[in-house]
């Protein structure tokens, strides 16, 4: 038996809560666990007919088609950088964003002077130069950290990624920086869990014999910097999460004149003896005790259970101890359920 209390919306209170949590791990081992599972891509371009019998797979935790994960990336992220021009005037990747347009009857937005064509997620106001390899043969590194471990987003400032002693590290902007340099060597996408490694350098700084010095790895090409990245086993991974839950919080008030009578059925007796001048006499029965009619008795609250309109109880609260209720003035009692 129970006894119910409807609430007015002013009882409900929904509070966002946002929690934070840092990662570390050190190892292919670690990156690759079933709880982890922190997955590593080779992009490859390639003009040749897709063949799925020998064109080469990538992933450390999952298989996918190098071509196919390129595409993926180039379309999702890069799509506006792709297609400019150079200080001459001639067709160029220089990473730079392409002006957007909007003929009739086409789905892309923006006018010729917009700040592009397609909805490549930037995760900052500035502007910055997204540099992407479009040459035939040119590989792109993706780090794909799982949605469990991320919840909301990567928080800015916090992921880092280490390979024999040389270091990548957010700017706190969308951008990766690699240590070696100082200089953008990639993006991140905070929200989608995604780190992309596009080259060592900025464009213009690649290999040996075309290399600004002090600014790019002596002998060493943009596609071995990033297959390094990836494929290493030595390898170390870090960053923080952000997830947002919300806390529900019921005010449940009792009046000073509600609820003032328990529910608990030891209060009754089966039976309720009396005496009469020709004997005593039993009746059968749900009989309150003695104690339970006197003006001092007082009710406590135990357990509150939350209802829905059908009266199915969907949540059940248990008090550390009895709680008694006053009859001078209202009890309110608090609820929060986190989800």
């Amino acid at each position: 038996m129970g006894a119910f209390k409807q609430f007015l919306a002013a009882d409900i209170v929904v509070t966002p809560l946002e929690l934070n949590k840092s990662f570390h791990y050190e190892g292919e081992a670690a990156l690759t666990a079933s709880d982890v599972e922190i997955d590593r891509f080779l992009g490859l371009a390639t003009s040749s007919l897709f063949d799925p019998n020998t064109d080469p797979t990538t992933g450390q935790v999952t298989t996918q088609y190098q071509r196919l994960v390129y595409d993926s990336i180039k379309e999702l992220y890069y799509s506006n950088y792709i297609g400019g021009t150079n200080y001459y005037g001639a067709p160029a990747n220089t990473g730079s964003i392409v002006p957007g347009s909007n003929p009739s009857g086409d789905v892309l937005i923006g006018t010729t002077s917009s700040v592009g064509r397609y909805w490549n997620y930037p995760q900052s106001t500035l502007t910055f130069e997204h540099y992407f390899p479009t040459a035939s043969d040119s590989v792109i590194g993706v780090l794909s950290i799982s949605a469990k471990l991320y919840g909301n987003y990567i928080q800015p400032n916090s992921f880092n990624w280490e390979v024999d002693g040389y270091l990548i590290y957010d700017d706190g902007e969308g951008n990766l920086i690699w240590n070696n340099t100082g200089q953008i060597c990639g993006q991140i996408f905070y929200p989608q869990g995604l780190a992309i490694i596009t080259s060592d350098s900025q464009p213009g700084a690649d290999t040996y014999g075309t290399a600004i010095y002090g600014t790019s790895m002596y002998g060493s090409s943009d596609t071995v910097i990033v297959e390094d990245f990836v494929n290493s086993s030595n390898v170390t991974c870090s960053f923080s999460s952000s997830l947002t839950i919300y806390e529900t919080q019921y005010k449940c008030t009792v009046g000073q004149n509600e609820f003032n009578f328990s529910q608990n059925p030891t209060i009754t007796s089966g039976s309720e003896s009396y005496s009469s001048p020709i004997g005593t006499f039993t009746t059968p029965g749900e009989y309150l005790y003695d104690w339970a009619t006197g003006s001092y008795f007082q009710p406590y609250v135990t357990t509150i259970g939350l209802y829905n309109e059908q009266q199915q109880l969907l949540a059940v609260g248990k008090l550390s101890q009895p709680l008694p209720l006053s009859p001078t003035t209202d009890t309110t009692l608090l609820v929060n359920i986190d989800r």
